[in-house]
């Protein structure tokens, strides 16, 4: 793993400052496509609420899944990883990546290392493939590019939460890298300030959200 400099962020929560830049959280690009305003109210604002039972449903799941995986689980570095994957099939959990070039990290659920190609999964419950949960995935591949750099190709995956199911899956290509980096810059815009985090018109979202009794820019119904 790369050596990096960093600092929290002294009026955004949850993003570092990481060798000089802004570096925020992977997970924030499902966030974005959701409604990027949540992300002002919970990290900019400061808003606290408590997690959704999805959240933590999640959550548990994942300490689940980890400990069943570290029973089994071979200690390696993660060069030992990609070295011995050029001539046999692995696997990990909970991969951290980062990315100082773009300003992204996270953690990985799942990543299949293969000679040919690279999967990166990423559970989600339901069996629906939304554009942010997509956006997500390819933000972790763009991050596991970005460390790697190596030529097999990479796949995006999403899983259904606790089953084997995988319900969506694309090549990281030359458009979706473009499309994510459009999208991870925007996301750097709003924490600087250049551009105004805007809220979802969708009324339907914002009956979902768990920050929707603090919120000041509730989509009325029939704006859609």
């Amino acid at each position: 793993m790369p050596k990096t400099k960093s600092k929290p962020h002294p009026e955004i929560s949850q993003v570092m400052i990481i060798d000089g830049c802004n570096n925020f959280p992977i997970s924030w690009l499902n966030k974005q496509g959701y409604c990027e305003y949540s992300i002002y109210l919970e990290n900019v604002k400061g808003i606290e609420v408590k997690p959704t039972r999805n959240m933590v449903v999640g959550t548990q799941e994942h300490a689940r899944l980890e400990m069943e995986f570290q029973k089994d689980a071979e200690p390696a570095t993660f060069e030992e990883m990609l070295e011995t994957s050029k001539t046999a099939e692995l696997l990990s959990r909970e991969l951290p990546v980062i990315s100082s070039r773009y300003g992204i990290r996270g953690y990985i659920d799942e990543v299949w290392m293969t000679p040919d190609e690279f999967i990166i999964i990423d559970d989600k419950p339901g069996k629906r493939a939304f554009s942010s949960s997509i956006n997500q995935v390819f933000g972790y591949c763009l991050a596991f590019q970005d460390m790697v750099k190596d030529e097999r190709r990479i796949v995006g995956a999403l899983r259904e939460r606790g089953t084997d199911n995988i319900f969506w899956s694309a090549y990281f290509d030359g458009k979706a890298e473009q499309d994510i980096i459009s999208l991870i810059n925007r996301v750097q815009n709003l924490l600087v300030g250049k551009t105004d985090f805007l809220p979802t018109n969708n009324p339907r979202k914002c009956r979902s959200c768990r920050l929707k009794i603090k919120c000041d820019k509730k989509a009325r119904p029939g704006s859609l």
